[in-house]
């Protein structure tokens, strides 16, 4: 037998309630780190869903503001080409006379501020 720390004999059955104390901790802790692992496990899963669902999202709304800039662009450039054949149905119309009598008209457009008018 061994002795106890205030000197007396234990007994066996002392040192088997010992050992099925460790043993009980020992799958205690077993378990808390098992219990961890699963729920570290579960965190990671639920946070890649979130992060590949808001990637998805985020493409998406860019895919729409692309769409939406080229919906704009498309219509800024045919109002351009719509003024740009409005003005030039309008220069072929002109005012019946040739370049010849719109001399100065053409003179006044061209160089404009160097003729200080």
């Amino acid at each position: 037998m061994h002795a106890n720390l205030d000197g007396t004999m234990g007994s066996l059955d002392d040192l088997k309630r010992v050992k099925e104390a460790e043993l009980e901790w020992e799958a205690k802790v077993r378990a808390a780190a098992t219990a961890r692992r699963a729920v570290l496990d579960r965190l990671n899963a639920e946070t890649d869903a979130i992060v590949k669902a808001e990637r998805a999202s985020a493409e998406e709304s860019r895919e729409l503001a692309l769409k939406q800039a080229g919906d704009i662009a498309d219509r800024e450039a045919a109002r351009i080409a719509a003024d740009g054949e409005r003005a030039a149905a309008a220069a072929r119309v002109g005012t019946g006379k040739g370049p010849a009598e719109r001399s100065e008209e053409i003179l006044n457009a061209v160089l404009g501020s160097f003729r200080g008018k």
